[in-house]
């Protein structure tokens, strides 16, 4: 067991645990990999630790690296530009559209951005204006614009 407290030890799991993490990115291994590649100078000065010891300050090197890496990720959280992004229909809300289809029993259509779109809504004829004020999935939720 005097391996397990080799400075050897330390740097062959943080390089295995830093090779992991290349090959399934994730960026938790990665934490794990400074805490032990920290270890290597600890297993330095205290050649004479024992297993247990060392085991202790790999758990709370590693709690501290992964905390240090989360606030990190937290900080620098990507700000999102356009919300909407992929969502066609909710980009549609607030919009007036003019009817291509009547609204006969509270369905009809609709006509905008290159695409027809069904709409529900009060009994209208065609070329009404109507303003769309919610979207579920393909369908438009829409009153007479005015």
């Amino acid at each position: 067991m005097d391996w397990l407290t080799s400075p050897w030890f330390w740097a062959g799991l943080a390089l295995a645990l830093l090779a992991a993490e290349a090959l399934a990115p994730g960026a938790f291994l990665l934490w794990l990999g400074f805490a032990a590649a920290a270890m290597v100078p600890v297993a330095l000065l205290f050649p004479g630790a024992s297993v247990t010891a060392q085991g202790i300050v790999f758990a709370i090197l590693a709690m501290v690296s992964v905390g240090i890496g989360w606030k990190l990720r937290g900080r620098r959280a990507p700000r999102n530009e356009a919300p909407l992004l992929n969502q066609r229909a909710a980009q549609l809300v607030g919009r007036v559209l003019p009817l291509t289809g009547a609204i006969v029993n509270g369905r009809g259509q609709a006509y905008a951005d290159d695409a027809y779109w069904v709409v529900e809504g009060p009994d209208l004829p065609e070329g009404a204006s109507v303003r769309v004020v919610s979207a579920d999935a393909m369908t438009l939720r829409v009153v007479p614009a005015g």
